[in-house]
């Protein structure tokens, strides 16, 4: 008969599939996401653009370890569950907050942050007592406890709140990575860091699908808010897509492989870089959700500096992580697209034609890595079966 602990952890028995409340833990980021983009939108410089990253870096890393939490244990125990739920509601006020995360609502965003990390290590760490994994869940408890600490200051003291929420999440973000070594428990090994490859590379597809979503519903709303004349039309169309072309670079090829290179792979190296390089497409869709409502509410504007750099500026953030991301795969670099980030990095220093034609710009780049990279593995799949 398993051991209390055994019974907690996800067995071989459970189901690889997202469980209905990790769906559900999801759809928390809707509301974070739509903030974040909104926080962007109302302060399009260099500083804005900065916090906007702090704020979407820890709801983001809220989200990732939540994945690893429910990869290692059972979805359906009842500790589990409410470990999920409690992360669900966690998420939800750290969106709330994040409007004003770095000024009036400070203590509800590093509290929700500091108590999602703290609450989760706390319990397992006491559910795991007598089993050799105990010291995994310790380590992590350790490290999110000590983090703690500078979110909580940087919410009391306002003049030194930005740099002491970096120093925080730079000790989250490291830690697994270094594998959280804690005094006499050491580093955490390989194989306490395992995830199911194809569990995981699930919950990704899903978090994108989520971000592709807040895309096309900020393009859907504000398209609802004009005339539905011709140019906001052709505006809208072209948001659209950008969602469709983003979704299938990320699907082709790497984004379907995802699952079977974590399984063979050191998990603190690839399921850690992982979740940095998603960090940054997920960063690549929040600006472009923002150009899209600058697009479709001001077709025929013509582009600015700012407003052209967000435009361009979604879909080169989106890329350059999907190139580091095939890279991490397969360790190869695409120089198609590569190009295309030179391309649209180009576009965003010449172009000032009117939004609408900046945004066809990008689609059009776009457009052609997918079509080039269909081609490329249509090409290299008859090759094979020629062989």
């Amino acid at each position: 008969m398993a051991s209390r602990p055994d019974r907690l952890l996800r067995g071989r028995d459970v189901p690889l599939s997202a469980s209905f409340l990790e769906l559900f833990f999801d759809l928390a980021f809707v509301l974070a996401l739509s903030q974040l983009a909104q926080h962007l939108l109302h302060d399009l410089t260099l500083a804005g653009a900065l916090r906007t990253a702090l704020l979407l870096t820890g709801i983001w890393w809220i989200w990732v370890t939540t994945a690893w939490f429910a990869d290692w244990y059972d979805p359906e125990s009842p500790a589990v569950r409410s470990l999920l739920i409690g992360a669900t509601l966690g998420s939800l006020l750290a969106g709330v907050a994040t409007p004003q995360a770095l000024d009036g609502r400070a203590v509800l965003f590093a509290g929700a942050y500091v108590a999602v990390h703290v609450a989760r290590g706390a319990v397992t760490t006491f559910a795991m007592r007598g089993h050799p994994l105990q010291s995994r869940t310790l380590r992590i408890f350790c490290w999110f406890s000590v983090s703690a600490v500078p979110w909580l200051a940087g919410a009391f003291l306002p003049a030194w709140r930005v740099p002491l929420w970096v120093f925080a999440l730079a000790l989250d973000l490291v830690g697994p990575r270094l594998g959280w070594p804690t005094p006499t428990l050491g580093r955490a090994r390989q194989r306490e860091l395992h995830l199911a490859g194809e569990h995981y590379a699930e919950r990704y597809q899903q978090i994108m699908i989520i971000a592709l979503g807040e895309l096309v519903l900020v393009a859907g709303l504000t398209y609802a808010d004009t005339s539905l004349h011709l140019p906001a039309t052709a505006a809208f169309l072209l948001v659209f897509a950008t969602a469709v072309l983003i979704g299938l670079l990320y699907v082709t090829p790497a984004g379907l492989r995802l699952g079977a290179a974590i399984e063979h792979a050191d998990p603190s190296r690839l399921g850690v870089i992982t979740a940095y390089l998603h960090l940054v497409m997920i960063a690549g869709l929040v600006v472009t959700a923002v150009g899209a409502e600058l697009s479709i509410a001001h077709p025929t504007q013509a582009g600015d500096t700012t407003a052209v750099v967000v435009i361009v500026g979604g879909p080169m953030l989106f890329l350059a992580g999907r190139i580091l991301f095939s890279l991490a795969i397969h360790r190869r670099l695409s120089w198609l697209r590569v190009a295309a980030l030179f391309v649209l990095a180009s576009a965003s220093v010449v172009l000032r034609l009117p939004l609408v034609a900046v945004s066809a710009t990008a689609v059009s780049v776009l457009l052609v890595v997918v079509v080039l990279d269909r081609a490329g593995i249509t090409s290299y799949r008859r090759t094979r079966s020629s062989d």
